[in-house]
């Protein structure tokens, strides 16, 4: 039975080695990884005052130290060790799974493997066998001499001869493709071109399979990055604006943007001023004041003014290329079981060399010999992992969701603790009016009513939230004037038979002298709710107050419970948002614990504390102020609309709507793609197994051999091929 999944000393964990009173040595795994860092962590080591001395062995991943055993205990020494490396977790985290992904031996990239070229082999290949089946009208599959067979399998072989050569010049070591040019060469000498032939052409059709469907894995993330015929206007050096593409923008030249305009670059604020929504960025539904010398990025919205922006970086095009780049399977980016699965094909292949050297010393058949090399478990077993996880990719790609690569398929599928960002991503990130406060004797509908006609105008979020408001009460907008704008503070208008209606914050009020006093206590409440305060005045009047708050995204809580039902056991919010708006949406969310204030990083060191522990951490974020936890988690989930530069980089996965139910739909595939990879491996081994069994007693020819072989090859592929077609329906229950 396979195990690949085994219980291990989580990285940043620090046990204790050996201990005396004073006396601790103590060892992690993560101290192997930093040895470059050895006189910097042993530096801020030696600043404890409470320790005597410090030593550091990169080479065992051990620490001695000698404290005052009257001021701290052993657990003390762990927690500030603890502490000081965890620094260098990411460096840590990267170099151990850089060392895990080591190759063993030197492959073919399969991503490198175009369509046209894997059909054209396939068809040249099938071609002849179909000519001399009809020259010959009857092909001997029995090692029958014909030397057109023999020269078309030399011809097609080239990529397959130079792969193999690599492997021995750079690894020292054979690969599959080593094992397969040997065994078409000795067919070719001993007169068994056909055999040859059959091989290539069956090991063609698998890698043909495979490459169509990194192709169609690629394409479909191509798609759904491309952000269209995005265009912004360029300011040329005569001040004319030229509408240019985004693509044929480049760095320092200045844009023009308008209220409503979505940015498809970075870059800094030159000239004029306004609301921008970067709710993506910063995670904070209230539109940030755009002003001179403050840097924008792409993804981000102008709801209202107009800017001029210098460009700094093109963001759109420049994502799709390092986004498509990263998913295509780097070695960095494979699964565990995947690069478990390389290294054991690859011990299997001096396996198949021995054995078939010993079964011609033995029996001086060459044919026995030959059916020995041509069997081997690398090639299925390679390919059980990797079409499966293509496959997997593409399936999600389709369906709005971008897996980065195979390594984050098997972090979902172990994933079994959830932590959450609030904003943007358990609520909506667009504003909703959810409390009206009146002076005496004034109405919630004159309040609306006053403040839409000061907003009517405008694309501000909290406008929008205000005009829904009025929408959907059924109230009238009363007819005013002209609208005028004190940015950073609020708007006016005259009322007809009213007189002037201003909207706006506290500092607006006190500019123009009204009262707030007889409403100051429900104000009070309101802001520790966490609701943004509009104030509305007729004259010199106060009519009242307007809450508006982020509303909880639909179908966030159906996600959770359907996470809690697939083995979550440990869901938490981390916000910057203030504690007590934090414990009402945990409440509501029936979550196991709830942080509020925190910065990026305070949200980075509660996920190490949680992966201390053997937690597999899964980290839903949607921007920049998440960017440390989702780089930090087992797997980070950015999810929204708005997709920025800086949300797809720091996640592991991107799922481009606000669907929470796809988020349980994207982890029923990943566990569906390990058990197929399971069921890959074991019909490769169990068909190969009994392939070299019959072949060492000579009970099937070579021929045979062949393609019991790569009917395994194809099998594999086929079931990986399911999983192209599985449903990926958010409503899907089991």
């Amino acid at each position: 039975m396979l195990k690949v999944k085994t219980k291990e000393m989580p990285l940043m964990k620090v046990q204790v080695s050996h201990s005396l009173p004073g006396r601790l040595r103590l060892r992690s795994k993560a101290l192997f990884y930093l040895g470059e860092f050895q006189e910097a962590l042993l530096k801020s080591m030696n600043k404890c005052t409470s320790f005597y001395s410090v030593e550091y062995t990169p080479i065992t991943g051990g620490i001695l130290i000698h404290y005052d055993k009257d001021t701290l205990n052993a657990e003390d020494v762990i927690d500030i060790v603890e502490s000081h490396i965890g620094i260098y977790s990411l460096h840590a985290y990267s170099a151990e799974r850089a060392k895990k992904n080591s190759l063993t031996v030197n492959e073919r990239r399969l991503q490198d493997v175009s369509v046209e070229d894997m059909l054209k082999r396939v068809v040249i290949s099938s071609g002849a066998l179909l000519i001399l089946g009809i020259k010959t009208r009857n092909i001997a599959f029995q090692g029958r001499k014909n030397k057109t067979a023999s020269i078309i399998s030399l011809l097609l072989s080239l990529d397959i001869f130079k792969s193999g050569v690599n492997s021995l010049v750079k690894t020292k070591r054979p690969n599959a493709d080593t094992l397969t040019a040997t065994a078409i060469i000795t067919a070719v000498l001993t007169g068994r071109g056909v055999s040859a032939l059959i091989t290539i052409l069956l090991s063609d059709i698998a890698e043909l399979m495979t490459a169509y469907t990194i192709s169609n894995t690629r394409n479909a993330i191509k798609d759904m990055l491309d952000t269209g015929d995005n265009s912004h206007f360029v300011v040329g050096e005569d001040g004319r604006l030229l509408l240019t593409p985004v693509e044929h923008i480049k760095p320092d030249e200045v844009v023009s943007i308008q209220t409503g305009d979505k940015l498809s670059i970075d870059g800094v604020v030159i000239e004029g001023e306004g609301y921008i929504d970067q709710a993506a960025i910063t995670g904070e539904f209230y539109p940030s004041h755009a002003i001179k010398g403050q840097q924008v990025y792409a993804g981000t919205i102008l709801k209202s003014g107009q800017i001029r922006i210098k460009v700094n970086r093109v963001g759109d095009e420049t994502t799709v290329a390092r986004i498509v780049h990263m998913v295509e399977d780097a070695a960095s980016k494979k699964a565990q079981i995947q690069t478990y699965m390389d290294k054991f094909s690859a011990r299997l292949i001096p396996l198949n060399f021995l054995l078939a050297g010993t079964m011609f010393l033995f029996t001086r058949d060459i044919n026995r010999a030959l059916s020995m090399m041509i069997i081997d478990y690398s090639c299925g077993v390679r390919l059980s992992t990797a079409t499966a996880l293509s496959a997997s990719i593409y399936n999600a790609a389709r369906n709005g969701v971008l897996i980065k690569g195979g390594n984050y398929i098997e972090a979902l599928a172990q994933a079994d603790s959830l932590v959450l960002d609030k904003t943007g991503t358990i609520t909506e990130g667009r504003p909703k009016v959810t409390t009206i406060i009146c002076v005496k004797d004034i109405s919630e509908q004159v309040v609306i009513e006053m403040a839409s006609a000061a907003e009517e105008d405008s694309s501000h979020p909290i406008a929008y939230a205000i005009l829904e408001k009025t929408k959907k009460s059924g109230y009238e907008i009363p007819v005013h004037g002209l609208i005028q704008t004190d940015v950073g503070q609020g708007v006016n208008t005259v009322v007809e038979d009213k007189g002037i209606v201003r909207v706006g914050n506290r500092r607006y009020m006190k500019a123009n002298g009204i009262d707030i006093t007889e409403l100051y206590q429900d104000i009070k409440v309101m802001e520790q709710l966490g609701e943004a305060v509009v104030y509305v005045s007729l004259e010199d009047k106060l009519l009242g107050v307007i809450g508006i708050h982020d509303a909880l995204k639909e179908n966030m809580k159906k996600a959770l419970n359907r996470l809690r039902n697939m083995g979550f056991d440990d869901i938490r919010l981390l916000t910057g948002d203030i504690s007590f708006q934090a414990e009402i949406v945990a409440s509501r969310m029936h979550m196991d614990d709830y942080k509020g204030e925190l910065m990026p990083e305070d949200k980075a060191k509660t996920i190490l504390n949680m992966q201390s522990s053997g937690s597999k951490v899964m980290m839903i974020g949607d921007g920049i102020n998440d960017a440390p936890a989702l780089a930090y988690a087992d797997v980070g989930i950015a999810m929204g609309n708005t997709r920025t530069d800086v949300a797809i980089e720091s996640s592991s996965v991107t799922i481009t709507n606000d669907d929470p139910l796809l988020i349980p739909s994207t982890i029923r595939l990943a566990r569906s793609t390990m058990r197929t990879i399971k069921e890959n491996f074991a019909m490769v081994i169990g068909i190969n197994s009994i392939g070299i069994g019959l072949s060492a007693f000579g009970i099937i020819p070579v021929f045979w051999s062949s393609v019991l072989h790569n009917s395994s090859t194809i099998f594999v592929v086929l079931n990986s091929g399911r999983l192209l077609i599985k449903n990926f329906e958010r409503r899907e229950l089991n």
